[in-house]
């Protein structure tokens, strides 16, 4: 099945990228986030705070945790509960994940677990780039981990009546010769808009700004984040890529990963009920 889904994917950003490569030649003005021969890599696991105003949950303060190969003692993260945007049932929840991490349990991300992290926190996808194809219709970014893909429509109208889904509609547009605009709704409560395991409802709603830094080696990201059934207020967020040049997308499967992080508890793998072909 990996071998199978690699190509596939391998296959549709070959030939997307040559699509790609024939628009940058007809319009210079449309900011060139596909290359063929690497992605972009985030440079944390984590929102990183806006220069002012309501932000992301974060560490309790004296309580930072640490990471794999960060030369700490690698820690779970615990939320800081007094973050003004939470609503009580948020704050709750989260409260729920510190308890069990205070008492000695796993705090383990989603994405540990092959589940797809939804928007925004499709953004903190660790360990591995993100690809970008570019199409005159379409954007599609692809983790090749975990098969997990987005499309962004280039439109300026979402459909009606939308189902809600783990990466909802996306429809975006660009702006000069640096930046994608993105807008999601229709996203469903199965995910979290970070890994702290923040939760969120259906009234989510996410606009991104992505932005080639002027260097043309990285990316920035501006979010704003609203959903009046989770959130006290509307609140920013940024995140940064670095590119990296490492070749095709090579082939992976989560799901297909046999180690059970020594029998911690933690979510199921997603284990599908029927084959698909």
């Amino acid at each position: 099945m990996a071998k199978f889904l690699g190509a596939r994917l391998g296959a549709l950003a070959g030939a997307l990228l040559c699509t790609s490569g024939a628009l940058a030649a007809d319009s210079s003005a449309v900011p060139q986030f596909a290359f063929t021969d690497g992605g972009w890599q985030a440079m944390g696991a984590d929102f990183l705070q806006p220069p002012s105003g309501p932000g992301p949950v974060k560490d309790v303060p004296g309580h930072e945790h640490g990471g794999n190969n960060t030369g700490v003692q690698p820690t779970f993260r615990m939320a800081d509960l007094s973050n003004p945007i939470l609503q009580p049932w948020v704050r709750d929840a989260l409260k729920k994940v510190n308890d069990k991490v205070a008492a000695g349990g796993g705090g383990f991300t989603p994405q540990v677990s092959c589940i797809p992290l939804g928007v925004p926190a499709y953004l903190l996808h660790p360990a591995q780039p993100v690809y970008f194809i570019q199409t005159p219709k379409e954007v599609v970014l692809i983790w090749p981990p975990n098969h997990e893909v987005r499309r962004i429509y280039l439109t300026d109208k979402h459909s009606a009546n939308l189902k809600p889904s783990w990466m909802g509609e996306s429809i975006g547009h660009y702006e000069g010769d640096d930046t994608l605009v993105v807008d999601t709704i229709g996203l469903n409560d199965k995910s979290y808009v970070d890994n702290f395991r923040t939760p969120h409802t259906t009234k989510l709603h996410v606009v991104e700004r992505f932005r080639i830094n002027p260097d043309g080696k990285g990316l920035t990201v501006d979010v704003t984040v609203e959903d009046p059934g989770a959130f006290t207020m509307p609140w920013h967020a940024m995140q940064r890529y670095r590119r990296v040049v490492q070749g095709p997308m090579s082939e992976s499967s989560c799901a297909e990963n046999p180690n059970n992080f020594l029998s911690y508890d933690m979510d199921p793998i997603p284990t599908a009920t029927r084959p698909d072909f």
